[in-house]
């Protein structure tokens, strides 16, 4: 086992400086957008399925809706968690600025 305790000129011991977090880089070369009015989300134990999709009818007395499904994102538990946190976090922050959404 390796001491990681640093010895000063004084004889104390001081601790080792915390590790920066890792910096990410996004890679985007290969970014698509869509625009998906329509979200439905799913779950196992193991997994979040999040549907995006369109709503192609805009007549608000429907009795059915045609959504037409584009994307599944499938998520573990934990990275659902982090999405939840980023969202909560970005949509106060929306609302901070531009007023509260019903």
């Amino acid at each position: 086992m390796v001491d990681q305790t640093v010895k000063s000129t004084a004889g104390a011991e001081t601790a080792p400086p915390p590790k920066a977090p890792p910096q990410v880089k996004l890679e985007m070369s290969h970014l698509k957008s869509s625009y998906c009015n329509v979200a439905n989300v799913t779950s196992t134990r193991e997994e979040v399925v999040i549907n995006f999709g369109i709503n192609q009818n805009w007549d608000q007395g429907q009795k059915a809706m045609d959504v037409e499904l584009l994307h599944r994102i499938i998520l573990s538990p934990f990275a659902a968690k982090r999405l939840s946190t980023m969202l909560t976090k970005l949509l106060q922050e929306y609302e901070s600025r531009y007023g509260a959404l019903t």
